[in-house]
């Protein structure tokens, strides 16, 4: 279970960096950034998320800006959250 939880930490890093960089983003210029998770509760899955978050936000020199917005599905076996936070520069 602890291999799964780590996989599944690693792969919403790699997501959220992926979905939060932004090529275009010019200095003053916002975009809204994001990371996700899927882990065995949704309380995790929501920490991950948040956490996966405020990683891209740093990893592209960003200051987030305003709430963060959580959505959660928990149909599936796993829940999967979704964090999204405008972030500028």
């Amino acid at each position: 279970m602890l291999k799964l939880t780590q996989t599944a930490a690693l792969g919403a890093f790699v997501l959220a960096s992926a979905f939060a960089v932004s090529p275009s983003m010019a200095a003053g210029k916002c975009v809204m950034a994001g990371g996700e998770a899927t882990m065995a509760t949704e309380d995790l899955a929501k920490f991950m998320a948040e956490a996966a978050l405020k990683n891209s936000i740093a990893g592209m020199g960003a200051k987030p800006a305003g709430k963060i917005a959580m959505k959660c599905d928990t149909a599936n076996v796993l829940p999967h959250c979704v964090a999204k936070q405008r972030a500028c520069k």
